[in-house]
Order: C-alpha cells, then structure tokens, then sequence
C-alpha cells in the first residue's frame, strides 16, 4: 500500500546523529509489519512492511523499492553498492540529502548495515559474499525490532518477496543518435510458494503498464 504520509526535517541546529537516534526509538515503538510508503507503480507488487526482507536482481528494482519511503520523508541507506547512481535516484525522487551511502564497507559489511538499520527506514544491500542463515537472521532480528526494511541486491536465505526481471527493452530514437526515452521491463514477484506475479513496468518513474491494453495497441498498430 502505498503511503503520503511525510516525516519532518531535521532541525539543522542540531547534530544530525543526535535526530537521528532519537528517529530510532520512535521506530522501535513502532509495531513490526506496519506498511512503509512505496511507489504505486509496485505497490500492489511489492507492498513493504516493516520488518521485513526484500530481494531484488538489479539496481533499477532496488532503487524503486527505496524511493517511495524517501519520498515520504523517510531517511534511505544503501550498502556496498559502489554503482550508485545518483541521477536515477534523483530521478525516482528519492531524496539525496537524506540518503546514506557506504559504497565499500568491506568485510564489516554486516555490522554496517545492521548501524544503518537502526536509523534508517529503508536500507538497500549488496552483500559481498554468499550469505549463510546464520548471518541473515541476526539482520532479520534487528529489522524486526527497529521496524526498518531491507531491500537485498542478490540472493538472501529468507525473503517476504522476490523482484526479478525477466526481460528489458529501451525506446528511443528509430534512426540516428539521441536519447534513450524509456525503459520498460517485464518484472515477475515471488512469495514463497504463491504462483509468481507478473507486470509489466516502465521507467523512468516506475509505472506500471496495462499490458492487455498494451498487446492490443501493438495488434492494432
């Protein structure tokens, strides 16, 4: 369910970790599986809550898991992603000034991101290595009791969901040189053993495409 509910801004005339711990006992008020803001594009794909583990195949899936939450006001992290990109973030609205971005936490990576779950809605990871249940569930414990979400980049022993692209296409100039326009890819969900969903999703913005309207048009062009 997505959400416009928007969080206040941090007061500049105080240090900026002393807010933001005091951010962190508020979450830890807050009932684990409450639903976070997500974009509508994926909202009914992908519904956050927190608490939980997410696992997506690319960078595109993970910033648009991450940007509802930072569009409502919420501060984001990102984890070993040393390909960060700025522009496609900005451009999903996901707000810079509240982001954290650790691109190499080397071999402290779990101890990183369990320090950035404790402050932060949202924190998206790429995990250098294979990870063991062991691991994965000191960070499970964590999000449940601070009330945050992880959004993996790469595979993780127990997910809420799974986001993956099956297929991807650009659009853009039929001759010549110019600018690419859109990015439109066929995505498809898992959760446990539900039968997969699938749905059709453009970019940039994150739209969800009517594909039956979709296949018509192209039957009729």
């Amino acid at each position: 369910m997505s959400s416009s509910r928007s969080v206040a801004a941090l007061d500049p005339g105080r240090p900026v970790v002393e807010q933001l711990r005091e951010r962190m006992a508020a979450m830890e008020r807050k009932a684990a599986t409450q639903p976070v803001p997500t974009l509508p594009g994926v909202a009914d794909l992908v519904p956050l809550h927190a608490g939980a583990t997410y696992a997506v195949d690319s960078a595109s899936l993970a910033l648009a898991l991450a940007a509802g939450a930072s569009q409502a006001g919420e501060w984001v992290g990102f984890a070993g992603c040393a390909d960060f990109g700025v522009e496609a973030a900005a451009e999903l609205g996901i707000e810079l000034s509240r982001t954290v971005l650790v691109p190499d936490p080397g071999e402290h990576w779990l101890e990183v991101t369990a320090a950035l779950v404790d402050v932060l809605r949202v924190v998206v990871l790429r995990p250098p290595a294979s990870v063991d249940e062991r691991t994965a569930g000191i960070l499970d414990s964590r999000l449940r009791t601070r009330s945050s979400v992880l959004v993996v980049h790469g595979h993780w022993p127990r997910v809420e969901a799974s986001m993956s692209v099956e297929e991807s296409s650009w659009s853009g100039p039929t001759c010549g040189t110019g600018q690419l326009l859109e990015r439109r890819a066929r995505v498809v969900v898992r959760r446990g053993a539900r039968p997969p969903q699938r749905a059709d999703l453009t970019w940039p913005g994150v739209h969800r495409v009517d594909r039956q309207v979709h296949e018509i048009r192209r039957a009729s062009g």
